[in-house]
């Protein structure tokens, strides 16, 4: 008796305890519960230790953190009738976990399936190039849409991202096709631009050499030109001077001394290879000179020597004949003077030629 009476305390004291507990409820940090008793809604369970009614209670917790849901792929038809593969990846969290509970009967399943149809509506309304190239406004439409039909639900989305664009094989390979052919255009495209380019600086270093050996011509005869002239004024005064010379030495010489000359000067002819002799016309006073100095016409007097002053007399002094003869160093000064031309022409000529011209 005793022993059935100790059996029943103690089935008593685990029942009052079961019950007890039944009514103690634990949240966690990134939780929160929704309680209910007897089919009603009391309030919603914050994070940690929570009291409840016993036995007539029922406690549902929802995770607050965010939560990663993988969209299926699914094939659809752009609006260029090109079918392509899609999925996504959905970063949602649960804000207000009454509604969460209450207005959706599985707030994750409901979400995937919006995604889904969702992102067939955008992906159809698109050109298969606008897909490729606009993944990030796809995913920024996809995100709005989704929250704004989330919202009621207590659920947010914080990120949609389209993970993968799979076009059909057929399509891959008219794209690739594409690709090739664009990759030739612009291959073609630069070695024709390399070709123009290559033409345009050979027609320019052919130019500049022409005009450098135009210009190098040019300089060239200047030179020759004025090295010519300064030999025939050199040259003249030269002969000039030497005239003016025989003069002076002539002008003192008679008439026997000049028949002296002109015997050596027959006698110089005379030694000649040629066959042919040109005379002047006035042989004839060269050979009464001659006579008279052997002395077949003794009575002919001499004629008078000529002096400094007879000459200046008759053809005027020697300075206003020759004009003044230029000294060496006034001929190195008029070269060097030519020389700083050649040099400044020439420093124009290569900044013309540094110009490029416009394209």
């Amino acid at each position: 008796m005793d022993l059935t009476m100790i059996a029943l305390a103690i089935i008593a004291m685990v029942a009052v305890i079961t019950v007890l507990l039944s009514g103690v409820k634990i949240v966690q940090p990134y939780e929160q519960a929704i309680y209910m008793r007897l089919g009603k809604f009391v309030r919603v369970l914050n994070q940690g230790l929570n009291f409840v009614c016993p036995l007539i209670n029922q406690v549902v917790k929802l995770d607050l953190r965010t939560e990663v849901l993988d969209v299926p792929k699914q094939e659809v038809i752009t609006k260029d009738n090109s079918p392509v593969a899609v999925d996504a990846v959905i970063y949602i969290k649960v804000t207000d976990p009454r509604n969460a509970f209450f207005e959706v009967t599985n707030y994750r399943l409901a979400t995937v399936n919006l995604a889904q149809t969702t992102l067939r509506s955008i992906i159809g309304e698109m050109e298969l190039d606008q897909i490729l190239s606009s993944r990030e406004r796809i995913n920024v439409s996809l995100r709005d849409i989704l929250d704004e039909n989330t919202d009621k639900w207590g659920v947010k989305i914080e990120a949609v991202e389209i993970r993968e664009v799979d076009p059909a094989k057929k399509v891959k390979d008219s794209m690739e096709d594409q690709t090739s052919a664009e990759r030739k255009r612009r291959a073609a495209i630069l070695e024709a631009d390399g070709q123009k380019r290559a033409a345009i600086l050979e027609a320019e270093g052919k130019k500049k050499s022409m005009i450098l050996e135009a210009e190098g011509k040019r300089q060239s005869m200047i030179l020759e030109a004025e090295g010519q002239r300064l030999a025939t004024i050199l040259e003249g005064q030269g002969e000039a001077q030497k005239l003016r010379i025989m003069s002076v030495g002539a002008a003192a010489m008679d008439s026997k001394a000049m028949s002296v000359l002109s015997m050596q000067t027959l006698q110089e002819v005379g030694k000649g290879e040629s066959t042919k002799f040109f005379f002047p016309m006035e042989l004839t006073r060269l050979v009464e000179g001659i006579s008279d100095y052997v002395g077949t016409a003794s009575r002919i007097p001499d004629r008078p020597v000529s002096d400094m002053s007879d000459l200046e007399r008759a053809v005027g002094t020697a300075d206003d004949i020759l004009g003044p003869i230029p000294t060496p160093e006034e001929i190195h000064e008029e070269t060097a003077k030519v020389d700083k031309q050649v040099r400044e022409d020439m420093e124009d000529v290569d900044e013309v030629l540094s110009k490029k011209p416009k394209q």
